[in-house]
């Protein structure tokens, strides 16, 4: 606590009154010093405020540097907005084929979307999009520009010189979000198999790519984790094989007016598909809606998984190799062959009232096509034997195939399994299955006896391991059985011999039912199932043709001989050296001259 001087302190007062001086001189040079001590604690109390603002600024100004230097230091980023909800990831896998060739990427485009409130000229702004988007109506766009929205998307996808049209109209309200598209360079080749995608949630900087078909549906798992944004998915397609057996398919196809066509190329030890073709097809760039009621019209309609059709004479091999694996017949053992064979009221006979005589051995059988041998095979393995055999071939349940569209082709079975449905069966009538079964099938039958998944995956380093379905010696005799068919002059696939590769297959033609009921009498399915080399297989081929009609003769024909058989030997012939097999080219014998020494 201080104490303050008085300004006329009695004592000094005393003693100038004592001395004749004025005591107010005093009280003024107290007052003097008073003032005086006040200033300077005033300047000191100043200066120390100006040290402790400029020790801020200074401070301030170091922290601002500092921070100057971070940032000029750092990579350039763009700034994240914050937001509430999980992130909107678009990135998604490639897709290549067996080579690493691409099948569908992703590109960078733009979406076009609205801010009303922000527009200078609305309606000039929508007559301008009109022009420049013919598909929006210039007066629906008034409406919404000049209400009370204060957003709108107008399109989710524009092509670069639409940004650009856009962006000359000049108008601040109109603004471009970033977008990353799926691109499929090749078009409509492989369609069926990649599908398409969508977009599923969608922001205004970004949405998600979603599979909606085919590959890109049955593994968007894998596609859009972004862990495997620079892994792509690698298909057991061969994009160049693809695209020769889709050229000859579509040739055959409209060469023979047929209503649609599919191929199914398969690696008979691996499973792997090397190509699949439906036609008609689609551009899933695009993927225009298609309505139609028969599915089969559409062409985003998968026919090698999605249509199940009876396969016709293409299901004897199998009741040839089940008998001579249950040991009830050998390759030549002999089989009642007179038409008709009759089952209680119904008869079965042969294509055009053919008679084969009154036996024929199991080859022959298979050669020639006997549905009344076939009929007495299948009566003899019976019901429930014929039931467990090609339910180990996979003809009871869908193709285990990476596809969307797969479940849907569960084969149509017989509701009432009978003795009939066993003889009708045994050559291929009441019973429908995909090509694709039928591929997988011939493939596990043919290899060697083993069982094989079909798979659009490459499969690097695989080793077969399937259920053993007959013995090495039953898969050789059918494949010379189908070798037969080919080489045999009366056999029914003579056309499809191609030099060098040693073709064995099978025809089959089957009348195409009715919606209402019953058969047509002149609308079949066509189908080729064949093997290649038959010494040393390495490939299997279907191809089936929906209503072919073949016309150079003197009357229409419909049967697979002269439609399916020769588009199969195209295929061969042209995607064998494709796939690096040799042709093994026979040297024909010299007349008169025998060889006596190889020196």
């Amino acid at each position: 606590m201080s104490i303050r001087t008085p300004l006329r302190p009695l004592a000094r007062v005393l003693e100038a009154r004592a001395k004749g001086e004025n005591p107010d001189v005093i009280e003024r040079e107290n007052l003097r010093l008073r003032h005086e001590e006040m200033r300077d604690k005033s300047r000191l109390r100043a200066e120390g405020r100006l040290l402790v603002l400029g020790l801020c600024f200074m401070s301030a100004f170091l922290l601002v540097g500092v921070r100057m230097g971070q940032v000029a230091a750092t990579v350039p980023a763009e700034p994240k907005a914050a937001a509430t909800g999980t992130p909107i990831l678009a990135q998604r896998a490639d897709i290549v084929d067996r080579n690493g060739r691409i099948l569908a990427t992703n590109r960078v485009t733009h979406s076009l979307y609205a801010q009303p409130q922000e527009m200078i000229d609305p309606v000039h702004a929508a007559k301008e999009l009109a022009r420049i988007f013919p598909d929006l109506e210039e007066e629906r766009l008034i409406r919404d520009f000049t209400g009370s929205r204060k957003f709108l998307w107008i399109k989710k996808k524009i092509a670069p010189e639409q940004q650009q049209a856009v962006h000359d109209i000049g108008e601040p309200g109109l603004l471009f979000g970033p977008r990353e598209e799926r691109l499929y360079p090749n078009g409509k080749l492989a369609a069926h198999v990649l599908g398409g995608t969508k977009f599923g949630r969608e922001g205004v900087m970004s949405a998600e790519i979603v599979g909606q078909f085919g590959i890109e549906k049955a593994r968007d798992d894998y596609l859009s984790n972004p862990a495997n944004g620079d892994k792509p998915l690698q298909l057991s397609l061969d994009l160049t094989v693809q695209s020769t057996v889709r050229e000859v398919l579509y040739g055959g196809m409209r060469m023979l007016d047929a209503k649609g066509a599919a191929a199914v190329l398969m690696d008979i030890h691996t499973g792997e598909i090397i190509s699949l073709v439906s036609l008609p097809d689609f551009d899933p760039n695009s993927r225009p809606s298609f309505a139609a009621k028969n599915p089969e019209d559409n062409p985003r309609f998968n026919r090698t998984v999605q249509g199940v059709y009876e396969l016709g004479s293409t299901f004897k091999i199998f009741a040839a190799a089940q008998a001579m694996e249950l040991g009830l017949a050998g390759p030549d053992t002999e089989i009642p062959a007179t038409p008709p064979f009759r089952w209680g009221k119904y008869t079965i006979g042969e294509f055009e009232g053919h008679n084969y005589g009154p036996t024929l051995s199991l080859s022959g059988m298979i050669v020639k096509s006997s549905n009344v041998a076939t009929a007495h095979v299948a009566q003899e393995i019976g019901v429930e034997r014929q039931k467990a055999f090609l339910k180990q071939l996979g003809f009871f349940e869908p193709v285990p195939v990476e596809l969307a569209e797969a479940p849907a082709g569960k084969p149509l079975l017989p509701p009432n399994w009978s003795e009939l449905s066993t003889l009708t069966i045994g050559f291929g009538h009441g019973l429908s299955a995909s090509p694709l079964h039928l591929a997988t099938a011939y493939a596990s039958l043919l290899n060697g006896g083993t069982l094989v998944e079909p798979t659009l995956i490459k499969r690097e380093g695989y080793t077969p391991k399937g259920e053993r379905i007959v013995s090495e010696e039953v898969s050789a005799a059918s494949r010379q059985m189908l070798r037969e068919v080919v080489t045999d002059p009366e056999g029914t696939a003579s056309f499809a011999e191609v030099t060098g590769y040693k073709v064995g297959g099978k025809t089959g033609t089957a009348d195409k039912p009715k919606p209402t009921g019953g058969y047509y009498d002149d609308k079949t399915i066509t189908t080729f199932a064949s093997v290649f080399p038959t010494d040393k297989p390495k490939y299997v081929l279907i191809v089936s043709l929906d209503e072919p009609i073949e016309t150079s003769g003197s009357k229409p024909r419909r049967t697979a001989g002269w439609t399916a058989v020769p588009v199969a030997a195209e295929v061969i012939r042209r995607t064998a050296p494709l796939m690096g097999l040799r042709p093994e080219i026979e040297s024909p014998a010299q007349a008169g001259i025998t060889l006596t020494s190889t020196q």
